[in-house]
């Protein structure tokens, strides 16, 4: 392994130090970023301000806002030449959040996977299938290098195409497998109604809210214990926490992402054990040192030692968000960036969207009323605008949608605050 493993049994004292130290070192890296320096010296902080990481709170939050503001490279703290490579995750408007690595970002995400891999009980004897996307995202690529950290067998298989995902498993002996777990659910079904021969041990899934109820599903199709991970794009990708074999919350890597835990409304922060929403500095990360991200996730902390005998903090399953970001098959959706799509086609501004699981996997539905210039009763006319807009949406969000128009005054009004969502894997 190449971490020093003490690390995930340090006593508080020790890793508090730790924290502390490369707090300030992320904060002197900030300052070379305008819109870092603007913001600390509105708040009439300089460096010199922050000693420990006691001093934490008194640094303003970064939102998703300021990346999109800053759209490339903006909040970047190196040189271009020094940045290796670049992921993206959607924006509000269609704009991409954009992250960059360097060398050292990369070894220490690759690390930070490693490290939670193992915490699964995942070694170099097994090989380990990975069915998230490859490309901007960072699902595939992270359990990829993750896993070859590790020393496992690696097969980058990729998204889609059940048939063959389920032939590699039987050939090459997949022993873990990471995915989301709607896909993991449909690949479970399949196994079962094919009474097909796999090895599966062990799954690790992430990229999507999922339920206890669902993971007992998942376990009893695939004969696995199946484990959550949770990551954002913006921090870092998966691996800034990961569940152990206790399934008993999330460990934080917090040797480099320090979590805080604030009241959405007033960014007071709260003590262990309170809920609320999820604040993470990076504190070890070059091209973007991200301080104090706005998750929007709602979760609390536990700084009790875990059974697995790791001292790590831990955090619950996210229970909802603050704001109206859903994730659909892994992807980060806005409403206002449907919103966007369809008045730069002049289409009305009136619409619904309906999520909703269909076999396991995600579903979306756009219901768009007609305006009276567009309004018809020619199927083709309709056909062809609904076609229009799917392809803008799915140019936009990168996954597909269906498009319904329908007549004027069809979505329901409301005078209050208009019900774009409706969501019915909730109900």
């Amino acid at each position: 392994m190449m971490w020093n493993e003490k690390i995930e049994t340090a006593d508080a004292v020790t890793m508090r130090a730790l924290q502390s130290q490369r707090l300030r070192k992320t904060v002197e890296r900030a300052w070379r970023v305008p819109a870092y320096r603007a913001k600390m010296e509105a708040a009439g902080l300089t460096p010199r301000d922050i000693k420990s990481i006691d001093d934490l709170h008194k640094l303003p939050f970064t939102t998703k806002n300021d990346l999109r503001d800053n759209y490339p490279y903006g909040m970047f703290a190196v040189p271009l030449n020094e940045v290796v490579r670049v992921h993206a995750s959607s924006g509000t408007t269609g704009k991409q959040t954009v992250v960059g690595y360097t060398r050292h970002d990369i070894d220490l995400w690759n690390e930070c996977m490693a490290r939670s891999l193992t915490m699964t009980g995942v070694s170099k004897a097994d090989v380990v299938h990975v069915s998230y996307g490859y490309g901007l995202f960072t699902g595939g690529l992270g359990g990829h290098y993750g896993s070859e950290t590790v020393g496992a067998t690696t097969v980058p298989v990729s998204t889609g195409n059940t048939k063959r995902q389920l032939q590699i498993m039987q050939d090459f002996g997949s022993t873990v497998l990471l995915c989301t777990p709607s896909y993991a659910m449909l690949l479970g079904d399949a196994v079962q109604e094919q009474q097909l021969d796999i090895k599966l041990r062990v799954g690790i899934f992430g990229a999507e809210p999922w339920t206890e109820q669902m993971r007992a599903a998942i376990e009893q199709r695939l004969g696995i214990n199946a484990y959550d991970i949770y990551g954002m794009s913006e921090i870092s990708g998966p691996g800034v926490s990961m569940e152990c074999t206790e399934k008993n919350g999330l460990h934080i890597h917090e040797d480099h992402f320090y979590p805080e835990i604030i009241d959405p409304e007033t960014g007071e922060v709260l003590p262990d054990g309170a809920t609320g929403e999820l604040v993470f500095t990076c504190i070890t990360k070059e091209a973007l040192p991200l301080v104090r991200y706005r998750t929007r996730d709602i979760t609390r902390l536990d700084r009790t030692v875990c059974g697995c005998g790791r001292t790590l903090v831990r955090m619950h399953k996210p229970t909802g968000r603050t704001d109206d970001m859903l994730i659909i098959r892994g992807v980060n959706v806005f409403p206002s960036q449907i919103e966007s799509v369809l008045l730069s086609l002049g289409a009305s501004p009136h619409y619904q969207i309906i999520v909703d699981r269909k076999n396991h996997l995600d579903s979306m539905e756009v219901l768009v009323e007609m305006s009276q210039e567009l309004f018809s009763d020619e199927v083709k006319l309709i056909e062809k605008l609904e076609h229009k807009i799917q392809k803008e949406i799915e140019n936009t969000l990168g996954i597909g949608a269906k498009v319904t128009l329908v007549s004027p005054n069809t979505v329901a009004r409301s005078e209050g605050k208009a019900v774009r969502v409706v969501d019915k894997r909730k109900l």
